[in-house]
């Protein structure tokens, strides 16, 4: 668990309070977004399936001791590519814990160049669903046939508008409408979740309680701009309102300006 009691900001938008030092590398056009062939197919479903599934259970249940209120909102899903929202409070519980209430969907995140730059688990990532964003115009046209692709075979793409890590923070931040772009354009259903920090007797570290919301349509009648907001603002608000349900706070965050 994180040791700081007190962290100052002056900027939600951009600030990031992750304690990892990592130099991203560049996303261009000759990144591979997706490696085909039976050897590729073999080391997902290893990865995914034989070595991180069960660590991400044992993790978030042992550790975390995080339990899920709303998958049942998921059921009708199953077999359809779905958009999922979240809050982004958790630096090694944020990759996990949509693989958990997710189950058995397969799991996509759309993440920073930082999550495919690391050494070792830099080349595993893109196994474990990675998808980085593009630093390039080559690149951005193979992201987007990558993010279409992972929809299209019933993925739920994972994404956290509010960008940067903030540790148990208990609140959500104001994030854009940009990454709702991609359900507003293509139609595809969306639902959020938050992961609330609870108070688990006289113990000092939390439970982890994630509420799931859903699911959310883009109005395919209003121009993209409108549906794009439309969409993040009926989002957002939920989020906020399932936020509430924190009542204890590990690291205070004041505001400096």
């Amino acid at each position: 668990m994180d040791k700081r009691e007190v962290i100052y900001y002056t900027d939600e938008l951009s600030e990031e309070f992750s304690t990892a030092v990592i130099t991203p590398r560049t996303i261009d056009g000759s990144y591979v977004y997706d490696r085909r062939g039976p050897v590729r197919r073999f080391t997902r479903f290893f990865w995914y399936r034989i070595v991180a599934t069960p660590l991400a259970f044992l993790y978030v249940k042992l550790s975390l001791h995080q339990r899920s209120v709303g998958k049942e909102k998921l059921k009708p899903f199953r077999k359809t590519g779905i958009y999922v929202y979240g809050n982004h409070t958790n630096d090694i519980g944020d990759p996990l814990t949509p693989n958990v209430f997710c189950f058995p969907k397969t799991v996509s995140f759309i993440v920073h160049p930082n999550n495919v730059s690391m050494p070792v688990l830099g080349r595993i990532n893109p196994s474990l669903g990675a998808i980085p964003l593009p630093d390039t115009r080559d690149a951005y046209k193979n992201f987007t046939e990558c993010v279409k692709g992972r929809i299209e075979r019933g993925d739920a793409v994972v994404i956290y508008p509010e960008a940067h890590i903030w540790p148990y923070y208990t609140k959500i931040r104001n994030f854009p409408d940009t990454s709702f772009g991609y359900p507003a354009k293509a139609g595809v259903p969306v639902f959020c979740f938050v992961n609330t920090y609870q108070k688990r007797g006289n113990r000092k570290k939390p439970r982890t309680v994630t509420y799931i919301d859903g699911p959310f349509y883009p109005d395919m009648e209003l121009p993209i701009k409108q549906r794009r907001k439309k969409l993040r603002d009926e989002v957002y608000d939920t989020m906020v309102k399932r936020a509430e349900n924190s009542d204890v706070e590990v690291i205070k965050y004041i505001k400096t300006c």
